[in-house]
């Protein structure tokens, strides 16, 4: 598996936590000195292991959150 860094830039955010420990978090990370992106996925504690999770730019972020807003809930 190819080698790969990240660096949050700020922490935006936990969605949920589980009994194990792990929590959903939003987060801006800059992934292999890349420009940041909004990321939500799961951690563990300490941050030593993460989940596959999803990446978001400004942009789609603002649609996100337009759509959220659109729902009826």
């Amino acid at each position: 598996m190819a080698e790969f860094k990240y660096e949050i830039v700020d922490h935006v955010g936990v969605l949920s936590e589980s009994g194990t420990g792990w929590s959903r978090e939003i987060n801006l990370i800059r992934w292999n000195d890349r420009d940041a992106k909004y990321d939500i996925r799961d951690w563990a504690p300490g941050k030593e292991k993460m989940s596959k999770g999803i990446s978001l730019s400004l942009e789609e972020v603002k649609v996100l959150r337009e759509i959220l807003n659109s729902l009826e809930v």
